[in-house]
C-alpha cells in the first residue's frame, strides 16, 4: 500500500479522533443499542435501527483511521526548504483579481480548504508542486484557468 504524507498535526488530530470514537462515542452507541432492544419489538423500533446505523458509521471510521494511520508517513515540513514541495505555506496572489492567498499543501486526510490547508491531490497543489517564489502557474479549474504569481514560500 501506498504511504500517506500527512504533517505531525494531520496525524495528531486522526489519533484524537481515533481515541474519542473508541472511547466515548463506542461505549456511548453500544450502551444506546442495549436501551433500545429492551424497549421490545426492534422490527418497529426506530431507535435501535438508529443505534445501529451509528454503530455502522462509527465502525467503518475507526477502520478508515486505523488504516490511515498505519499507512502515515509524518513529514516534518521545517526541516524542508526551496521549491514547492508537501508541507510548505505558499502565498499567491490572483493575477486577475489581485486577491492573495495563503494555502499549506498537506495530506487528503488533514486537507480543509476554509482553513487554507490544500490537498496535495488537489489541481492547485499539483500545478505548485517544484514551483519557487516569483513563478507564474495556471491552475485548470472547473470555472476555467486560473493564473496565479508565487509571492512567498515558507516551511515552518
Amino acid at each position: 500500500m501506498e504511504k500517506i504524507p500527512m504533517t505531525r498535526a494531520g496525524y495528531t488530530a486522526l489519533e484524537v479522533e481515533l481515541k474519542q470514537l473508541k472511547t466515548v462515542e463506542r461505549p456511548t452507541i453500544i450502551k444506546a443499542i442495549a436501551e433500545a432492544r429492551e424497549h421490545g419489538d426492534l422490527s418497529e423500533n426506530a431507535e435501535y435501527h438508529s443505534a445501529k446505523e451509528k454503530q455502522s458509521f462509527i465502525e467503518g471510521r475507526v477502520k478508515e483511521l486505523e488504516g490511515a494511520i498505519s499507512l502515515a508517513d509524518v513529514i516534518d515540513p521545517s526541516k524542508l526548504s526551496g521549491s514547492i514541495k508537501f508541507g510548505a505555506k505558499v502565498t499567491l496572489v490572483d493575477e486577475d483579481t489581485d486577491e492573495e492567498k495563503t494555502y499549506q499543501i498537506v495530506g487528503e486526510y488533514e486537507a480543509n480548504i476554509e482553513a487554507g490547508l490544500l490537498n496535495i491531490k488537489s489541481p492547485i497543489a499539483r500545478a505548485l508542486i517544484g514551483k519557487e517564489e516569483g513563478d507564474s502557474v495556471d491552475v485548470r479549474t472547473p470555472g476555467g484557468v486560473k493564473s496565479y504569481e508565487v509571492l512567498s514560500v515558507i516551511y515552518a
